[in-house]
C-alpha cells in the first residue's frame, strides 16, 4: 500500500482514470455492438445511421487513449466496408 502522499494521490488519480476509461471503452463497446445488431439484421439504413453514431465515438476513444488511432482507423474502416456489401 502507499505509504507517502504523493503515493497515496497517485493511488486515487489511477483510480478515477481507470473508472473513466472502463466507462468511455464500454461506450465505444455499445456503439460497436449497435451497428454490428443492425447488420446482423440486414437494414443498411439502420446500419448506415449506426455506424455515423458510431464513428465519433471510436474516433473519441482514440484520441482519449482507449485503443489505438490505428485500431480505431482499422474498426471504422471494416464496418464502413460491411456496411457498403448490404444489399448493394
Amino acid at each position: 500500500m502507499a505509504n507517502t502522499t504523493s503515493a497515496k494521490k497517485m493511488v486515487r488519480k489511477i483510480a478515477k482514470r481507470t473508472d473513466m476509461n472502463r466507462a468511455r471503452r464500454s461506450r465505444m463497446r455499445t456503439f460497436l455492438r449497435k451497428v454490428e445488431e443492425a447488420i446482423a439484421g440486414g437494414d443498411r439504413t439502420a446500419a448506415m445511421a449506426a455506424l455515423r453514431a458510431a464513428e465519433p465515438e471510436i474516433m473519441r476513444a482514440a484520441q482519449k487513449g482507449i485503443v489505438h488511432k490505428n485500431t480505431a482507423s482499422r474498426k471504422v474502416s471494416r464496418l464502413s466496408h460491411r456496411v457498403q456489401s448490404l444489399s448493394a
